[in-house]
């Protein structure tokens, strides 16, 4: 086993990735935790639009196999068209949620995606990266 040493800069997207998570840190200290993951994708589009970040809701995404759709996914953001989010409120990351966020970087082809978790001991934020 090799270790790989990752550098501050190679980290993708930094800067958009702290504004999102911020974002959702705000949202979880104003309105706390027990709700519908609904009411967080709500009240995080309502700051996203107030800090000017460019956002689509609930993107559709085709799974395709020669040339035809055979499945179809649809993710909660896609934030400045660079980063998926994906929200939940399990409070845990279950390998279902993280299957279903790698799917989502393979079939957009994207780079990064962030799962947050909304939980009763606060936010928690799993980064993936499609290198």
């Amino acid at each position: 086993m090799t270790n790989t040493v990752v550098r501050k800069d190679s980290v993708v997207y930094p800067r958009l990735s702290y504004a999102i998570v911020g974002t959702l840190f705000d949202v979880y200290n104003e309105i706390g935790y027990g709700y519908h993951e609904k009411y967080y994708q709500r009240a995080a589009a309502h700051c996203f639009f107030q800090k000017g970040l460019k956002f689509t809701e609930q993107v559709y995404c085709p799974l395709k196999f020669r040339g035809e759709v055979v499945g179809r996914f649809f993710f909660d953001f896609l934030i400045e068209d660079k980063v998926i989010l994906e929200i939940k409120k399990d409070g845990r990351f279950s390998k279902r949620f993280v299957d279903q966020v790698n799917h989502y970087l393979r079939v957009s082809g994207l780079q990064l995606a962030l799962l947050v978790n909304f939980s009763r001991d606060g936010v928690h934020v799993k980064r993936f990266v499609n290198l």
